[in-house]
């Protein structure tokens, strides 16, 4: 039943998941910032909690009053912090029991991770605790039903038997001392809550607990709508002990065990809350097998570039991620979800198990070849794996580059050539067939290739295909002039040419030729006698826009050889060349791919396409090469978005 119940969870997780990464990209999906979430919103309750403090009157007489006054006397800043304390407590608790069943659902709670499990139960019930300690303050209707019912329940509890309620028999019985101790509960809580949450994310390698800037944006503006559109108010006037409150509206994130604690026995309400959290709290520990689950290691040992290498271990049930970043390794991540896809990695030896991914992040036919996503693989024994790109350092934050626009060029209607220049003094290393990612405004990403060789000069060319739509292309074919500034980070990836004999054959689709551009030439520079031959596919021949380039080289070299696929040619094209698709071409041309070295850069579909037909016919997994990109997200690999 619990497995049938994870499988379902998975499968809305995912389908949610995949949707807004469409929408947004897998660097601003909230679903893969949950627990940064929940940490940002603690800062919002906090700082919005002070405010209101600062103008709230803690005696019994006064607290009603001062709460109404700062309401709707200051509407335009106490009314909105209260409105905003009450949606960022709201939001807080959604956001940890997403948090939580995501954890569930992916069965990410068992072995080691009993300690972030079981803490991050007791942070749940804290922030109950907070919360409904923080319905009591204001002192009106609502207050009233709340402080009743719930010393009613704890009154039940042999240790009171009784007492706690001969303070509610009448309203001269509760006086400033009493609701001095509930406003210092309000502030003692949260300060052991905020404890409680640095502890729980200590097992956490590289744990992040601030979200990135545009989901920080959104949920401020969020609650700003929210307090001028339903601004929080009291309920039913003051507090009257003399009379029982019959009527209120419930804020059912918080309080949605109240109506139980009217209508149920109290033994039988507490048996409920009691058994839930002990059940949750021993659900790392069933099935029982998995106790044994954090005394078991399995050795890892990472290929990187230039013959770099590291060995660590990995615990039962550890992803290789999460193993290679507790050692402070500088391995390739993002979103740790299996949704960015840039922490992939080739698996040469050993099985590993791979956890629920997006489908997007490790096409089938990269997964064919033995690739692997490190956030999503967990060893079944020892392994060795290849990750481009790694050179054996500790973990650094990436840097972040400056460049102006020195040029723009139209090369086709919808492809502009991007020159942008570094600062005097600055280069910038990269291997050729590598990319960047352009950093926007609010902090998404979108990733182009290098177009051209390194060490060149000190500028960096990019082709930027229009995207209908594409935020950032529409910006480059509309508003972006010579002298604009860009900040990027990179360089990154691992789409480089290989030191081998073997011929290279090229597949580019449409601006998929930009980082083979890069890669011909700088082999040119090399002095690479390898034979080379680059099939260019477009949909149109006016699409081909450096087809002369490519000719020239063709002249230029007897090792290199082009040729130009149309795939939608029309009669009034007058083309005369090869038609189809682009890799139908090459595998018509060559019946036997053995021996041969495939560089396949174009869209995710032509590379699950094109792979398993090219080891069809002969070609050796380790000798395909492909980069897919990605039109719609901020992606990894170069999105012409």
């Amino acid at each position: 039943m619990i497995k049938l119940f994870q499988n379902l969870l998975q499968w809305l997780f995912l389908k949610a998941e995949g949707l807004f990464n469409a929408a947004f990209g897998d660097r601003i999906n909230p679903f893969y910032h949950l627990g940064a979430i929940t940490f940002f919103l603690f800062w919002i309750v906090g700082a919005s909690g002070l405010y209101l403090y600062v103008f709230f009157e803690t005696g019994i007489a006064e607290a009603y009053s001062s709460v109404i006054a700062l309401t709707n006397n200051q509407w335009w800043a106490g009314g909105i912090m209260r409105s905003v304390h009450r949606y960022a407590s709201d939001a807080m608790v959604l956001t940890m029991v997403l948090h939580m069943l995501r954890y569930f659902a992916f069965n990410l709670y068992h072995g080691f991770r009993w300690f972030s499990w079981v803490t991050g139960v007791m942070l749940i019930w804290m922030v109950y605790a907070s919360g409904i300690n923080g319905y009591m303050l204001p002192w009106d209707q609502l207050a009233q039903y709340v402080t009743v019912t719930s010393f009613e329940w704890l009154d039940w509890l042999p240790i009171f038997n009784g007492t706690l309620m001969r303070n509610f028999l009448y309203s001269d019985h509760v006086g400033d001392r009493f609701f001095t101790l509930l406003s210092f509960m309000h502030l003692g809580i949260p300060l052991v809550l905020l404890m409680i949450m640095w502890i729980h994310v200590q097992r956490v390698p590289k744990a992040r607990t601030t979200p990135p800037r545009p989901i920080v944006i959104g949920m401020l503006l969020t609650f700003l709508v929210l307090s001028l559109v339903a601004p929080v108010h009291s309920q039913g006037g003051v507090s009257n002990l003399a009379q029982a409150v019959t009527q209120v509206e419930l804020d059912w994130f918080y309080l949605a065990v109240f109506p139980l604690i009217t209508d149920w026995p109290m033994g039988r309400v507490w048996a409920l809350v009691v058994g839930a959290s002990v059940l949750l709290s021993l659900l790392p520990w069933w099935p029982p097998q998995f106790r044994r689950g954090d005394k078991r290691t399995h050795q890892v040992v990472v290929h990187g570039t230039d013959g770099a290498s590291a060995e660590f271990k990995v615990r039962e049930g550890e992803t290789i991620l999460d193993a290679g970043l507790r050692q402070g390794l500088a391995l390739p991540y993002e979103c740790r979800n299996g949704g960015c896809g840039l922490c992939i990695c080739s698996v040469e030896q050993g099985s590993i198990e791979q956890r629920p991914y997006q489908r997007s992040a490790l096409p089938d036919a990269q997964k064919a070849q033995g690739k692997a996503l490190m956030c999503c693989a967990v060893p079944k024994g020892d392994v060795v794996i290849d990750v481009e790109g790694f050179t054996g350092a500790e973990h650094q934050e990436a840097a972040v580059h400056t460049a102006t626009v020195a040029q723009m060029e139209r090369l086709a209607e919808d492809v502009m050539r991007v020159l942008l220049q570094l600062p005097e003094g600055k280069t910038l290393d990269f291997s050729a067939g590598q990319y960047i990612d352009i950093l926007l405004d609010d902090g998404q990403r979108r990733a182009f290739s290098f177009a051209n060789r390194p060490g060149e000069s000190r500028q960096i060319e990019l082709h930027v295909r229009l995207v209908p739509g594409g935020r950032f292309t529409t910006h480059v074919f509309q508003g972006m002039k010579v002298g604009d500034t860009l900040r990027f980070e990179g360089p990154r990836g691992s789409f480089t040419l290989r030191e081998s004999q073997h011929p290279i054959l090229f597949i580019a689709g449409a601006t998929g030729f930009a980082p083979i551009k890069s890669i011909v030439e700088d082999a040119f520079a090399r002095g690479v006698q390898r034979p080379m031959r680059l099939y260019w596919g477009t949909r149109k021949p006016q699409d081909l826009y450096m087809l002369e380039r490519c000719e020239q080289w063709q002249r230029e070299h007897a090792n290199f050889t082009v040729v130009p696929v149309v795939s939608d040619a029309s009669e009034g094209d007058a083309w005369t060349g090869r038609t189809g698709l682009v890799h139908e071409a090459m595998l018509a041309d060559f019946a036997d791919l053995s021996g041969h070295e495939v560089y396949l850069c174009g869209s995710v579909k032509m590379v699950e396409t094109a792979v398993p037909a090219f080891i069809a016919q002969g070609l050796d997994e380790n000798s395909c090469f492909s980069d897919a990109f990605l039109m719609a997200a901020p992606a990894q690999t170069p999105a012409q978005h």
